[in-house]
């Protein structure tokens, strides 16, 4: 019903991060010149690769800790979360066939986290769902998804492809393609970085709900850049900061982001839900919950 927003991978930089630079090779294999990387974006970058790649040492540390909010019972918790923000529902099943154009300059933004065709993460999801079911309603439309990437254009898209989602996530291995697009690219990343900065439940699901509205890229308004932002601010409890002081900084942050993009966005999915959880001591997430959403009031038991 209130798409409040779908995944922002192209950042427009609003400050300047760094005053100096790591300076990469003057020479590509293609012979042409690279630009040069800011100690902030190296630093962002280092945490994407940390969050999405699997690395022995990390991997200890993990496996010693709590579940989280990957149990299996948080983890449905965390999709009725964002879906009150997203679809305003608690039913985020009924989202594999949501599909519209939000007028946010994203093209269309469909399925369970808000996949955009203007964001490049809708076409990896129709490509890596037709390389292993060709032939399926959505393939047909990939020449065009690749062609308007970037854009908010729907060129080659219309007027079928809406009906052709719609159809397609009938279908359980188009859902089970979402989910699992899902977790690769933002729920296992933003969950997995939470604990290596040694957050519980609550702050793992602020990192996904950041990662989600944001997107995961490694600019100062994505995912990644906000991180980097709150670190210069607070430290970490894996640091021997204090957690709630920690994400206290993160939610402002984040917050601020959300208005200097549209000032009169609606952040009652930060400042009634997610800080309301913070200031109330739920570290871990225990249910019952209520919250409220643009107004309105969920509850799970």
């Amino acid at each position: 019903m209130k798409r409040a927003g779908c995944l922002l991978f192209a950042a427009v930089p609003v400050v300047a991060t760094a005053a100096f630079y790591f300076l990469a090779p003057a020479q590509s294999d293609g012979g042409t010149e690279k630009a040069p990387v800011s100690a902030a974006q190296q630093a962002r970058q280092d945490a994407k690769d940390r969050a999405e790649r699997e690395r022995a040492e990390d991997d200890e540390v993990i496996a010693d800790l709590p579940p989280g909010l990957a149990a299996p019972e948080k983890k449905e918790l965390a999709q009725k979360l964002v879906a009150s923000a997203e679809n305003s529902t608690l039913d985020w099943r009924s989202a594999y066939g949501y599909i519209e154009d939000i007028g946010d300059g994203q093209g269309y933004t469909a399925g369970i986290v808000g996949f955009c065709s203007g964001t490049h993460d809708m076409l990896t999801l129709v490509a890596r769902y037709t390389e292993a079911h060709p032939g399926n309603g959505l393939a047909g439309y990939l020449p065009a998804l690749r062609k308007i990437d970037g854009t908010d254009s729907h060129e080659g898209l219309d007027p079928g492809f809406t009906a052709a989602w719609k159809a397609e996530a009938r279908r359980p291995a188009f859902r089970a393609a979402q989910d699992e697009e899902r977790d690769r690219v933002y729920f296992d990343p933003a969950v997995r970085l939470a604990k290596l900065d040694g957050l519980g439940t609550l702050g793992q699901f602020v990192y996904y709900d950041a990662m989600v509205f944001h997107g995961p890229g490694t600019g100062p308004n994505s995912f990644y850049g906000l991180r980097e932002r709150a670190l210069r601010e607070a430290d970490t409890p894996s640091e021997g900061g204090s957690e709630k002081s920690y994400l206290d900084v993160f939610l402002d942050i984040r917050r601020k982001a959300m208005k200097a993009k549209k000032a009169t966005i609606d952040t009652s999915r930060i400042d009634s839900a997610q800080r309301q959880f913070l200031y109330d001591g739920n570290l871990s997430l225990k249910t019952p919950l209520t919250w409220q959403v643009y107004g309105e009031t969920y509850r799970v038991p």
